[in-house]
């Protein structure tokens, strides 16, 4: 479809126009929204636009003066036809796409009969040449009958209307459910061989309140990465293998609802302008979302999911991450205040690890946490979580991860979390570890130990400080105590493969020594990936340390195998 012509009429002055694209448009007399339309006639927010490449809609967001389609106010979602006039105050929308779409075959549908309300005849796909498998046919008509269904509720009952004038979420929920056994009775007997209808109810419910076909997979303990495709494509992890779903959302608006139902309750927004954003789920598992213009395939969403209980170091032992003595080191360098990195690659589980390591800090402590998206879930009761902010519509108002640990450092902390350092913020990090805030943890991408040294100079650089790499090693050698180094293996297995010690600097060079090792020795029958966690044989050179603080270690746990 081409690029849609809005005009906007207001009395006693000349119609403006404007070429708009694909996408979704905020329209009110606020000036964040997206088309702004000053003047007390116009809501804050009033109303939404959504262009797509086959269809044109508006939505009215229970505005007290309404929106009106050619002089008739509108209560649902509802589709503007070329030419058509939307009234809003004392404002006229004209709507005129420079080209018609061509409509595509209507896929096979189930007429939906409401009471009273007689159902139009709908063209039989079945007419037509398949030009698709069984399977995929099969789907295609599945979800033809839940895009009916679902059109049919909105009818009925206008959920967003209810959202916002503060219905109660249990009365919402079940007067959705209701509604949707009411539709349901009407077309069970349509209803083609082989769809359950009650799972059917149950897929709409979802889609229409909660997150659509997310719910099965949120729910699956075994499932630990969700990744959508586009409305017909999803992925799963699930025990470190990718698996593709046969589920699938309705169509693309169906995944930019649920999209905009994750991060609207976090303050943030993905249109156009912003169009990928990164949010949280309640329970704290990561979501990033990125639609068109920067999708081709449509509405990308990819969620990490975590644990509904926080992992502790006997989980990370039971699935053979760490061993008990590594866990047991890592404890009395946390105590004693050291300096720590986690690093590792993308998906490595370096923020499982994180959360787990910053369990080791004493309750006395006070503790902030920086973070883009807030995932860290600490049991200490002085903690402090800062999270950072995205830019308004203007562009305005960013909060940078880098700003906070700048910030944080006058509130007094003991300890400063940084989820992760990825820019500038590294020098920062670096300084506030070297001026009174050991016992300081982050994490880092790197694919080695050795290699977190080359990141955080590169990091260092990017912050805008023209220094000498000699000053940089200088910094991180004084800052950084203990690397703890996590890879995720050919089996899907994440385990701990080095605990590095940063000894000093010997002229430009950074010296570092391993404390703990992991060696692979095969692959079993199974796929596994077998090896083990040991001592090199290198002691840490704080052993002198433990003993003047009290604290106790059994150095055997740093002879080698070979040695014991």
């Amino acid at each position: 479809m081409a690029n849609t012509i809005l005009e906007i009429h207001r009395p006693n002055r000349e119609a403006a126009s404007f070429e708009l694209e694909a996408g979704t448009y905020s329209i009110g007399s606020d000036a964040d929204c997206k088309i702004c339309l000053p003047g007390d006639s116009v809501d804050f927010r009033h109303a939404i636009l959504t262009i797509l490449d086959d269809a044109i809609w508006v939505e009215d967001l229970a505005s007290e003066t309404g929106t009106l389609l050619d002089g008739t106010p509108i209560s649902v979602r509802s589709r503007v036809t070329n030419g058509q006039q939307i009234d809003l105050g004392t404002y006229s929308l004209v709507v005129n796409p420079t080209a018609r779409p061509v409509p595509e075959p209507a896929p096979e549908q189930v007429p939906i009969e409401p009471p009273d309300i007689p159902a139009e005849p709908l063209p039989p796909a079945v007419l037509q040449a398949p030009a698709h498998t069984l399977d995929d046919a099969a789907l295609d008509q599945k979800r033809s009958i839940k895009q009916q269904i679902h059109q049919e509720l909105v009818a009925r009952m206008n959920i967003k209307r209810m959202s916002l004038s503060g219905i109660k979420e249990k009365d919402l929920t079940d007067k959705a459910k209701a509604t949707i056994d009411g539709i349901m009775q009407d077309v069970r007997e349509k209803l083609p061989h082989g769809i359950d209808p009650h799972e059917l109810a149950r897929e709409i419910f979802d889609e229409a309140l909660r997150l659509g076909p997310l719910e099965t997979f949120l729910a699956d303990d075994e499932i630990t990465e969700i990744m959508v495709n586009g409305p017909n494509q999803i992925y799963v992890e699930k025990n470190g293998k990718l698996i593709r779903s046969p589920q699938t959302f309705m169509d693309a608006s169906s995944v930019m609802a649920i999209i905009e139902r994750i991060v609207s309750p976090l303050g943030r927004r993905i249109d156009e302008s912003q169009p990928y954003v990164d949010a949280r789920l309640a329970d704290g598992s990561r979501v990033n979302a990125i639609i068109h213009p920067l999708s081709l395939v449509g509405p990308c969403l990819t969620i990490r999911k975590f644990s509904k209980i926080p992992f502790t170091d006997q989980d990370l032992i039971n699935f053979g991450t760490i061993t008990p003595h590594v866990a047991e080191f890592i404890r009395i360098c946390v105590i004693l205040r050291k300096n720590i990195v986690v690093s590792g690659g993308t998906g490595s589980g370096k923020t499982s690890l994180l959360n787990v390591i910053s369990s080791y800090i004493p309750p006395q402590d006070r503790i902030v946490t920086i973070e883009d998206a807030a995932e860290l879930q600490l049991k200490q009761d002085h903690v402090v979580s800062l999270e950072a902010r995205s830019p308004n519509i203007e562009g305005k108002g960013a909060v940078t991860i880098r700003d906070l640990v700048r910030n944080s450092l006058r509130m007094r902390p003991d300890r400063v979390v940084v989820g992760e350092c990825r820019g500038g913020e590294a020098l920062d990090m670096l300084q506030a570890m070297n001026t009174g805030h050991d016992g300081s943890l982050t994490t880092v991408h790197a694919n080695a130990p050795r290699d977190v040294i080359s990141r955080l100079e590169t990091m260092v650089l990017m912050s805008g400080m023209e220094l000498p790499v000699r000053a940089i090693r200088e910094q991180i050698a004084s800052a950084v105590d203990i690397i703890v180094h996590e890879s995720r293996f050919s089996d899907g297995s994440r385990k701990v493969t080095n605990v590095t010690e940063i000894v000093g600097q010997e002229g430009e060079q950074i010296t570092m020594q391993d404390i703990f090792a992991f060696k692979q020795t095969g692959v079993d029958e199974n796929g596994k990936v077998t090896g083990a966690l040991t001592p090199t044989g290198s002691v840490p050179t704080f052993m002198e340390e433990i003993s003047a603080r009290g604290l106790s270690i059994d150095q055997t746990i740093f002879t080698p195998p070979s040695r014991l």
